[in-house]
C-alpha cells in the first residue's frame, strides 16, 4: 500500500480548501471532533456494559454451583 508524501497532502488539502473554503473548516473540523468524542464515550459505554454483564454473569454461576452443592 502506497504511503502519502508531503506533496500529495498539501495537493488534498489545496483541493479541501477550495471545495469548503477557508470559512467552513474550522467548523468542519469541529464538527469531526465532537463526532469523534461522541462515538469514543459510546465505544467505552459498550465496553463497560460488557464488563459488566460477564462479570455478573460469572458471580451467578458461581452461586448456582455452591447451591447443586
Amino acid at each position: 500500500m502506497p504511503t502519502l508524501g508531503a506533496t500529495e497532502i498539501l495537493i488534498i488539502l489545496g483541493i479541501v480548501l477550495l471545495l469548503f473554503g477557508g470559512r467552513k473548516l474550522p467548523e468542519l473540523a469541529r464538527g469531526t471532533g465532537r463526532a469523534l468524542r461522541i462515538f469514543k464515550t459510546e465505544v467505552k459505554a459498550i465496553d463497560s456494559d460488557d464488563d459488566d454483564s460477564s462479570d455478573t454473569k460469572g458471580e451467578e454461576g458461581d452461586e448456582q454451583s455452591q447451591e447443586s452443592a
